[in-house]
C-alpha cells in the first residue's frame, strides 16, 4: 500500500511540473494547465495536519482573550 501512495505522489508531481514548465515556456499553454498548476498549488496549502481545538496539545481556552482583557482594563491606566 505504502508504495501505491508513493507512485501516486510521484505521479503528481511529476504532473504539476509537467504543467508549470509549460506555463513557463510554452506561448500555446492554457487552461488545462493553468488548472492543473492551480490546483496543485491549492491542495499544497491546505491545513492537513489541524486538530480540533479541545485535542490539540497546548489548546487555549475559549474566551481567554476576553478575560485577559478585561482583567487589565481593571488596572491602572497609567
Amino acid at each position: 500500500m505504502r508504495g501505491a501512495w508513493r507512485c501516486a505522489a510521484v505521479g503528481f508531481t511529476v504532473l504539476w511540473w509537467w504543467a508549470a514548465a509549460r506555463l513557463l515556456l510554452d506561448p500555446d499553454a492554457g487552461a488545462l494547465e493553468g488548472a492543473v498548476a492551480a490546483g496543485a498549488w491549492g491542495l499544497s496549502v491546505l491545513p492537513v495536519h489541524c486538530l480540533p481545538k479541545a485535542r490539540a496539545e497546548g489548546a487555549l481556552a475559549a474566551g481567554r482573550w476576553r478575560r485577559a482583557w478585561r482583567a487589565g482594563r481593571g488596572g491602572d491606566p497609567a
